[in-house]
């Protein structure tokens, strides 16, 4: 084998590898999306069963809302953090407080314009 030979096959290799890690850190970005998009989901979920549950409509003020759906015995057991570094903000458009309207999310991820965190369709939560 010729030194040309073995470093053609150095490059081929490290060309490989390149491409191998682009690809698993724009996988685990996808996983980390879906994911946030997931806990975004539940305590839309949680917070729909609340409502639900006791009667409370749309736009109507719930104290304490948030103590409600997230805790120890509640709709969402553990505040969810997101995989992707971001924060979640819940209440953002309508208040922390107040039952926002259907397919309107309650929880935001800061990372929603960035890394894309927001879910494309919520008419079914």
């Amino acid at each position: 084998m010729t030194l040309l030979e073995l470093t053609v096959v150095i490059l081929v290799m490290l060309t490989m590898i390149t491409v191998l890690f682009i690809g698993t850190r724009v996988w685990r970005r996808g996983g980390d999306r879906a994911m946030c998009i997931l806990h975004i989901q539940s305590v839309q979920k949680g917070m729909r069963g609340y409502a639900n549950l006791h009667g409370v409509a749309p736009g109507e003020h719930v104290p304490d809302l948030l103590h409600q759906i997230i805790g120890f015995g509640c709709f969402v057991e553990v505040t969810p953090v997101c995989p992707g570094g971001g924060d979640y903000s819940f209440g953002t458009r309508y208040g922390i407080n107040t039952i926002p309207p259907i397919a309107t999310p309650y929880m935001e991820c800061s990372l929603a314009t960035t890394a894309q965190h927001v879910p494309s369709v919520t008419n079914d939560w």
